[in-house]
């Protein structure tokens, strides 16, 4: 594949052009035997020739790695293209079925997640959830038994005490609008919520909180012009005002307070919760997004930053929590929508690329910094706890982690409690996983 003019098809954003599987890894250090599950992570990697002028990195075709780990091994790794869009004709195998949502069958290339026993493949903007099946082959295109109404979200929240998913999900087709979704435990939808907007934002990411969910209408927007001319159709608008929604989880549209904030743009929060009458949002906040950088997000420096939303006088307050470059924010989410203390990012170089990852203790405002190493890169991190009932840092965090002198990457267990100190295991990969969006544990039935 020509690689030359595109920084997104270089080092290790190129794609990798086989699909391996393989068995018993070899290990550094012991996996603790009561991780037993899946690491999962999805990304881009395009399955043919792309023009370098113009590839977006949010476009490339899906591929799900996979790390399955039982009783102290790492018993597998597995990478799989995902069998949707043009994948199926490029790799010439059946195309999967399923239902396609307004012709928009393209890259489920941003998230990978377990619901009610299902691996589903997922990503925002008009596509459907693709079925994967444990070892990551295509299943088919889902819709939550036919129960979804349009397009679903790279970014659903699991509500910890219901086991429902909770979404707001948008594609240019619904115009000036948004839709709250909730889908239960069991996988099916049940309530939808139009949520009106200024217009049509790209909006990648929600809050939910034990009472709100939090809606983001901020100035990256549908661009006709763009999108007629093939080109990845979100854009920065200056003239679009920035708000932040709050809409009780009960509401309907008429019950969202909206608040004016300044103009910005957030792909991922780390948490909300209620306080009172005021909500807490905490997210990585960029200063603007694809205003000049059209083919990747490198619009200045991402910090992490706090909004708090005072629902009885309508006033907002923002404070920098952190002004480090960083993203990929995560959290114990066993406290999804609660009060919580710590926090994991990765601390971002210009073009987010990962060097370390940070642990924030948001009680007494200290961090910490886990360095993996000269020309060593850190992805996303994941947090798992030791236990069902364990304190809220006693866990693992579990994160990608390439090396550009070997080309090669390694999936490491850190112990939260000992988060700068050496890794518990590092599962040695058979290839690289080139840079990519997002992953999760999904820990086995039973």
């Amino acid at each position: 594949m020509t690689v030359v003019g595109s920084a997104y098809l270089e080092g290790n954003f190129a794609p990798v052009t086989d699909e391996v599987t393989a068995l018993d890894l070899p290990v550094t250090g012991r996996i603790p035997e009561t991780l037993r599950g899946r690491y999962l992570r999805n990304g881009p990697n395009p399955v043919g020739p792309v023009d370098p002028a113009t590839y977006h990195w949010f476009t490339g075709d899906g591929m799900v790695h996979g790390v399955r780990l039982l009783d102290g091994k790492a018993e597998w790794y597995r990478n799989r293209w995902v069998r949707a869009g043009g994948v199926p004709a490029a790799l010439g195998v059946p195309d999967p079925g399923g239902a396609i949502h307004a012709d928009m069958d393209f890259a489920a290339n941003t998230n990978v997640i377990g619901h009610a026993g299902k691996t589903l493949a997922i990503v925002e903007a008009g596509g459907r959830p693709i079925e994967m099946s444990y070892e990551l082959d295509t299943v088919t295109r889902g819709d939550f038994d036919g129960t979804l109404p349009n397009g679903y979200t790279a970014h659903p929240k699991r509500d910890p005490d219901t086991g429902e998913l909770h979404a707001v999900c948008y594609w240019w087709g619904l115009g000036n609008q948004v839709q709250y979704i909730v889908v239960d435990a069991s996988g099916k939808v049940t309530k939808v919520v139009p949520i009106e907007t200024t217009g049509a934002p790209m909006l990648h990411d929600m809050g939910l909180s034990s009472g709100h969910v939090i809606v983001l209408d901020l100035p990256c927007v549908f661009n006709l012009d763009l999108a007629m001319s093939g080109a990845f159709p979100y854009k920065w608008d200056p003239s679009y005002p920035a708000r932040i929604g709050v809409l009780p989880r009960s509401g309907a549209n008429s019950d969202v307070k909206w608040f004016e904030i300044d103009p910005c743009y957030v792909f991922h929060p780390m948490n909300t919760f209620d306080d009172g009458d005021r909500v807490v949002f905490d997210a990585v906040r960029h200063p603007r997004m694809f205003a000049d950088q059209l083919l990747g997000p490198d619009e200045g420096t991402p910090t992490l930053d706090r909004w708090t939303l005072d629902l009885s006088n309508g006033k907002v307050v923002e404070e920098r929590l952190d002004d480090r470059g960083q993203e990929f924010p995560r959290h114990d989410e066993r406290l999804v929508g609660k009060p919580y203390r710590f926090g994991y990012t990765v601390a971002t170089l210009p073009g987010l690329l990962g060097a370390g990852n940070v642990k924030h203790d948001l009680r007494d405002g200290s961090s910490e910094v886990h360095d993996y190493g000269a020309q060593r890169h850190a992805a996303e991190p994941v947090f798992i706890p030791a236990t069902a009932d364990s304190a809220e840092d006693d866990g693992y965090v579990m994160t990608l982690v390439y090396d550009s002198t070997t080309d090669r990457s390694d999936l490491v267990i850190l112990h939260a409690q000992d988060f700068t100190g050496e890794p518990v295991a590092t599962v040695h990969l058979p290839q690289r996983v080139p840079f990519g969006f997002h992953g999760n544990w999904v820990p086995d039935a039973g």
